[in-house]
């Protein structure tokens, strides 16, 4: 079964507001637009239940359940226990927490190991360990194919080997990383394996327990939801660390890991997430299905209808002899999020130029910025992004390539 567009888009009000009428979404991978029913949960948690929760007083409780039917259902799509699913401000500021309990937990000689693929948020926090006495390796890219390689790995891995932190979807090349295999090999050291999903999420939320992962972390303002942090931490992990919280929350698995009050209206909105992935399984077959069979066909849905629509675009990307397209050529293997340079021009005029065409496109580095100093690109102009999800359609597609062709053969 194919993914029903229409239906999707009739999910999402962006597609019926009036001042976005013409404007084409092609920035996907700096936020997601909110789906209906995310909206619908913001609004009636502050006009009915913006109060302290948890009490015993009738909106005071609904806040509180509303707040822990979030955690279950998303813990439950995501394949994981209640009492592993975390939400944080953002994932930058997650994985500043865990970054912050490393300090105490590690000691002077042990060794992280960190890409220069990543966003700063899943390279930056744990390089700075270094200033405690511990040794921060360097996972680095092949500079000529922008990919993280098996036996750059192996070559750090060692007995002192505690971490490794790698991104399971770069937000510039768009390669989907071998995060079983990468995790495997850093269990089989003894090591963790901390994964940030933040690119890879909005294109279908992962299975964790396939992917053997310690921790994995994602924002779900790009995943059709409010600007927040969503955070799996295994058992192991979490007992392991010491706590980031108040002190008495010491016992509490979920509390331990937020220094900070989490913001509820946030954390009860994930219902409205949770009710879109429910409201495109149910529109294609899978009521009354189990909810990992039901994640599983979401997911499928996501990547095929994707897949199909960034297969053309690649093909003409790669043709161009301007273009110098960085990542994978085939869809199969990436997200669609695909970075560009043009050679003989600069990455925000391009930008700029597909503004004025009402098509919305991101330029720069990204956060990502030791990687595009790696692959040679000026960390101030960058790139030109172009990501999308699956509510784009191919009609949206052809006018990026139509317009984006024009833009180059312009002087």
């Amino acid at each position: 079964m194919s993914l029903d567009v229409d239906f999707v888009r009739s999910q999402f009000p962006a597609f019926r507001e009036p001042t976005l009428a013409g404007f084409a979404h092609f920035e996907n991978a700096g936020g997601s637009y909110a789906a209906g029913q995310t909206i619908a949960w913001l609004d009636r948690y502050y006009r009915e239940t913006k109060v302290q929760p948890y009490y015993a007083f009738a909106p005071s409780a609904r806040a509180g359940a509303q707040m822990d039917a979030a955690r279950e259902r998303m813990a439950a799509w995501l394949g994981i226990g209640t009492d592993e699913m975390h939400f944080g401000p953002s994932t930058s500021q997650n994985t500043y927490v865990l970054a912050q309990a490393l300090r105490r937990h590690l000691k002077p000689g042990d060794e992280v190991i960190v890409t220069n693929q990543d966003h700063e948020a899943n390279s930056g926090a744990y390089s700075r360990l270094a200033q405690d006495g511990v040794v921060v390796r360097e996972w680095a890219v092949n500079p000529e194919t922008a990919e993280l390689e098996r036996r750059g790995l192996e070559a750090l891995l060692g007995p002192r080997t505690k971490l490794v932190a790698f991104t399971h979807c770069s937000n510039l090349v768009g390669s989907i990383n071998a995060v079983r295999e990468f995790a495997d090999l850093a269990h089989a050291a003894g090591a963790w394996a901390f994964v940030d999903g933040v690119a890879f999420a909005p294109h279908g939320m992962p299975d964790l327990a396939a992917l053997g992962v310690d921790a994995y972390y994602f924002s779900l303002y790009k995943v059709y939801g409010p600007h927040l942090g969503a955070m799996y931490l295994s058992r192991e992990v979490n007992a392991a660390l010491p706590n980031q919280g108040h002190f008495f929350n010491e016992g509490k698995a979920v509390a331990r890991f937020t220094p900070a009050g989490p913001d509820h209206a946030q954390i009860a909105a994930v219902n409205g997430v949770m009710d879109y992935m429910d409201a495109v399984a149910d529109r294609h077959g899978q009521q009354g299905q189990p909810v990992a069979a039901r994640a599983a066909a979401v997911r499928s849905l996501f990547r095929a209808h994707e897949t199909a629509l960034l297969q053309p675009l690649l093909d003409w990307l790669v043709k161009h002899p301007k273009v110098r397209l960085i990542g994978r050529t085939r869809a199969a293997d990436r997200a669609p999020t695909v970075s560009l340079t043009v050679k003989g021009r600069d990455s925000a005029g391009i930008g700029s130029r597909l503004a004025d065409a009402k098509i919305g496109v991101g330029v720069g580095n990204f956060y990502a910025y030791r990687l595009v100093k790696a692959l040679g690109i000026d960390t101030e102009d960058g790139a030109v992004r172009l990501s999308f999800v699956h509510y784009t359609t191919k009609e949206e597609v052809d006018r990026l390539m139509r317009t984006l062709d024009d833009v180059l053969a312009a002087a």
